[in-house]
């Protein structure tokens, strides 16, 4: 009875190409989810310069660029009608 127990192991494929591409493409996009997890719960701080030069320069190049750009709050856009027949 015991000579009739057959205890090795089952027989598995290899896997085919398909299957490494796409065990490797999950593990691959685990890896960049936990990246982009850690990237939100830990933010790099950015390095504080002191160049007061080139702040000033923008801030007086951005409040040129919005005098140009709005227009004047005197002006109101007039409404076209339509031609009656």
């Amino acid at each position: 009875m015991a000579a009739e127990l057959d205890f090795s192991p089952p027989e598995i494929p290899e896997p085919t190409f398909m299957e490494n591409v796409l065990r490797y493409g999950l593990f691959f996009g685990a890896i960049f989810q936990l990246i982009c997890v850690l990237a939100i719960i830990l933010p790099v701080s950015k390095p504080y310069k002191t160049d007061t030069e080139n702040v000033e320069s923008k801030s007086s190049e951005v409040a040129k660029k919005s005098k140009a750009v709005a227009p004047p709050m005197s002006k109101k856009p007039k409404k076209e009608t339509k031609k009656k027949r």
